[in-house]
């Protein structure tokens, strides 16, 4: 009698003062179910090389607004930006419970100090509306920037000579 065992995705995370990013590294997960509440998300979906089934309830350590939270399902892994309730302090953890899952890591390539995003300020709302925008999220068109206004004003660059 073999009864599957349904395990949680490896996810990786990482934070801002006003908002988390968690990825779900599962590869090929096609048509995943994921809900995003004010005090948890929750994640269910086949994928990897082997095919598992894969599903679990992240309960959050301090809620989010699920209005503005988005994912993005890749092939490579289903990326979610979970906007904070509150701008703040950081999270001393994801999870409402202080327990080290082994399928949770932080995420380094996009984790930074509580203290290094203080001099950021004003740039943090613009970082995280461009980054939804490169993601795909945010509306606003893809098209990119005209830059037929720039051709006039660098006129200097006519006097430099020929590259041999």
């Amino acid at each position: 009698m073999s009864t599957t065992q349904v395990l949680p995705p490896p996810v990786t995370w990482a934070q801002r003062k006003n908002v988390v990013f968690l990825t779900i590294c599962l590869e090929d997960c096609r048509d995943p179910t994921i809900k995003i509440e004010e005090t948890k998300v929750y994640f269910k979906g086949t994928g990897g090389t082997e095919k598992k089934d894969y599903e679990y309830t992240y309960e959050l350590y301090k809620d989010i607004d699920a209005e503005k939270s988005r994912s993005f399902v890749r092939d490579r892994n289903i990326e979610l930006i979970l906007v904070k309730k509150e701008e703040g302090p950081f999270w001393p953890h994801l999870l409402k419970q202080k327990v080290k899952q082994h399928w949770l890591k932080v995420d380094f390539s996009r984790w930074k100090d509580e203290d290094d995003s203080d001099d950021e300020g004003e740039g943090q709302n613009q970082d995280l509306e461009e980054m939804m925008r490169q993601m795909g999220g945010l509306g606003g068109d893809d098209s990119r920037p005209s830059l037929d206004d720039l051709e006039d004003e660098d006129s200097d660059d006519e006097d430099l000579p020929d590259l041999e």
